[in-house]
């Protein structure tokens, strides 16, 4: 599909953001376990003094829909369970999405126990989705404590990056689990969480460039 580029930022693989998600190792559990991920294309308005998540834009494929952001979101219940593609609601089809390299190999690894009942599961899944989009809100109602919801957002993703990077990743690989790496995990990840926190209110609350006269 061709996009606007005077119009739309197109974020791809090359983005540094999609690339991350791409390469970094630990969002395997996001995308296996909680079915989080991102589109392969994401459409990012250039103009307009909306904020991010208000700006970002999710095209289908198959039938050209430009999905709103927000459709796909924590606020709708639906950021999450997206193990096969996010679900257009217009016809009915699955936009791909970005797939994590290290997700990619197990799967690869595991497909002998798991590629047989793949298709039924994505059948399965797939009857489920309307369900999940009946009801989509895509107005945001104005927050008086934005700081509050960040700090709880980012100590939530330390708490998950502590426990799948001290215990869950040591467990499958055979690793010994110590002491001395759960008091040092204590005050690195709740550092990298207070800071993943800061980084998506500033992200998500961007505003974006100035409307031309």
């Amino acid at each position: 599909m061709k996009y606007d580029k005077k119009k739309y930022k197109i974020w791809d693989w090359k983005n540094p953001v999609v690339l991350h998600w791409i390469i970094n190792p630990g969002l395997v559990i996001n995308e296996l376990i909680l079915g989080q991920t991102i589109p392969k294309v994401m459409l990012i308005e250039h103009e307009g003094k909306k904020p991010f998540y208000k700006r970002s834009f999710i095209p289908c494929p198959h039938c050209g829909e430009l999905h709103s952001g927000l459709k796909y979101s924590a606020q709708n219940k639906t950021v999450l369970k997206n193990w096969f593609g996010f679900y257009c609601d217009n016809c009915k089809g699955i936009i791909p999405v970005q797939r994590n390299l290290t997700s990619l190999i197990l799967l690869a690894i595991t497909f002998p126990i798991w590629g047989w009942f793949m298709k039924s599961m994505k059948q399965n899944w797939l009857k489920k989705q309307p369900e999940r989009f009946k009801n989509i809100n895509l107005e945001t109602p104005e927050e008086k404590n934005t700081t509050k919801k960040w700090l709880k957002m980012g100590l939530f993703w330390g708490l998950f990056m502590y426990v799948a990077m001290t215990f869950i990743f040591p467990f499958i690989g055979q690793e010994e689990i110590t002491r001395m790496g759960m008091l040092i995990g204590v005050p690195i990840w709740l550092t990298a969480g207070l800071s993943f926190g800061y980084f998506m209110k500033i992200w998500m609350n961007k505003k974006g460039n100035k409307l031309k006269a």
